[in-house]
């Protein structure tokens, strides 16, 4: 047992990860038939003609119509309309193609279920690093989830919950190497600072091909290593709209982040881990026994000096890894050790990462039909994390290499909303983590958000969990919930949703 859980560990440490009755029969009757489309000639892909000014309504499904654009010679972006996974609106499945072509990255957009020609665009990415998407939408927030109880003849169940019932939403498969997302020659991107380019270039590409979304506004959403992805990436479009506001170009209207029990600030990781175990932080009785919580809070003080001493204030790789490798033996082991789910504390861990949806996931997407539906071109099979790119931003220390929780300060100085939200059953990246950084987060507003008192948020007449929030900036809880809260809670994180993006308070 103990040599299983440290197998799962080994595998799990570089991840800190997201109408009514008439429809509910056309979503089934519509599925029933999905597969039974022509076949795709994606053996002509490349071949797609370059468009610009198009009409997203005007791409088929026939093949992929490939888009470039001047200011990116190095990039396209090849798409096709697709029948997955929501009969009710108009998807798109495609590649990003970068470095003149040599790595491709998948991505699905679904138009808005309320209003696709007036609604907010969003994306979301999952995190890792190496994390699919695909686990975000078949499992979280999509349109459709994967069918767990053998109840449709297709492999997914209508998603009520979804947040495109809010917006028009990508989920974004990044970088190379990750989920369906490949790179002809092994190129690899193995940086957070890297990616940001590749993201962006992919959203300015759609933007101004496709002017029925010009000026739209931009959210930026994911869980886990999101917490680290997502700050550099929005901070990579806000600079690059200034340079584009000096030269007289169009720019991309980023109004906000959304980030779900994210990595962010490593500061306070060990210490949020402490308390989840070891005090009522999460549960009415501590879980952890009394002799390792008495030698984990005895290693505390060491781990959090060996951190600030080699990772914080003046960051040395060999010594930051030596400090991260004492704080993990010491703080992070007898969790290992309970058999119980990292990202969610009241279950065990049962099936790939903690997870039975992975492995269903897994099977539904290396179909060949389901391959054929969504265009993918890749030779590999699917799969839910990628061990490879985890490795490679390991051996960068991306986690620990740059003070993430700077690129939100400055995103909340430019007037860039931020919304951070945890479930409080998480340990990975656990929500008493996430409001120490928050709260000590240095920036023009901090002061104002200090003074700020916690409350109840309440959906369905129920407290959903707690709230602190300023106009700009608000932290979250989700009472009850993992570390994927729209999978624990799809009313309430949906709910979440619909008042951020009207600009309501929780």
């Amino acid at each position: 047992m103990a040599m299983g859980l440290r197998m799962v560990a080994s595998l799990l440490s570089f991840i800190c990860f997201s109408q009514i009755s008439a429809s509910l029969a056309s979503y089934a009757q519509t599925q029933q038939v999905l597969y039974s489309t022509p076949a795709h000639d994606l053996a002509n892909a490349y071949n797609g003609t370059q468009n610009q000014n198009l009409n997203l309504a005007s791409i088929g499904s026939a093949g992929f119509a490939s888009l470039s654009h001047p200011r990116f010679p190095n990039h396209r972006v090849r798409v096709k309309k697709s029948a997955f996974c929501d009969p009710t609106v108009n998807v798109y499945t495609g590649y990003l193609d970068v470095d003149a072509g040599a790595k491709h990255m998948f991505f699905y957009f679904f138009e808005s279920r309320r209003d696709p020609a007036k609604d907010d665009v969003m994306m979301w990415i999952n995190g890792g690093p190496g994390c699919s998407s695909s686990m975000g939408l078949l499992m979280e927030l999509g349109p459709c989830s994967i069918d767990m109880q053998n109840l449709s003849a297709n492999g997914t169940v209508w998603n009520p919950h979804s947040w495109n019932e809010e917006a028009n939403i990508f989920f974004l498969d990044q970088p190379v190497g990750v989920g369906f997302s490949y790179a002809d020659f092994g190129e690899t991107v193995e940086t957070t600072e890297d990616a940001a380019k590749n993201v962006h270039a992919f959203i300015s590409i759609f933007f101004e091909t496709f002017p029925q979304f010009s000026g739209r506004a931009l959210h930026l959403s994911g869980e886990s290593y999101g917490g680290r992805y997502l700050p550099v990436f929005a901070s990579e479009i806000y600079d690059q709209n200034q340079v584009a506001l000096r030269n007289g170009r169009p720019t991309i209207n980023l109004q906000s982040v959304l980030i779900g029990n994210g990595i962010t600030d490593i500061s306070t990781l060990y210490a949020g881990r402490y308390e989840v175990e070891c005090s009522t932080a999460s549960l009415e009785v501590p879980y952890q026994s009394i002799a390792n919580c008495v030698r984990m809070k005895t290693a505390l003080p060491r781990c959090q000096t060996a951190m600030r001493e080699s990772c914080i204030e003046q960051f040395d790789s060999m010594n930051c890894r030596a400090a991260v490798n004492f704080c993990d033996d010491q703080l992070s082991t007898a969790m290992w050790a309970t058999g119980r789910n990292v990202y969610d504390i009241s279950k065990p861990c049962e099936g790939e990462l903690c997870y039975k949806e992975n492995g269903v996931i897994k099977s539904f997407l290396d179909l060949p039909e389901t391959r054929e539906l969504l265009g993918v071109e890749t030779p590999s099979n699917f799969s839910a994390c990628s061990s490879n790119v985890g490795r490679n931003f390991n051996i960068h220390m991306d986690k620990w290499a740059v003070h993430t929780q700077d690129y939100v300060a400055n995103l909340l100085d430019r007037g860039i909303r931020v919304l951070i939200y945890a479930g409080t059953y998480d340990w990975q990246c656990n929500w008493v983590a996430n409001a120490q950084w928050v709260q000590k987060l240095e920036w023009s507003g901090q002061t104002e958000y200090a003074a700020q008192e916690w409350r109840d948020w309440i959906v369905g007449g129920k407290k959903a969990g707690e709230v602190k929030e300023t106009p700009l900036l608000t932290f979250a809880t989700i009472r009850e919930a993992g570390h994927m809260v729209p999978h624990d809670k799809p009313a309430e994180s949906l709910a979440m949703v619909a008042r951020w993006l009207a600009r309501k308070k929780l």
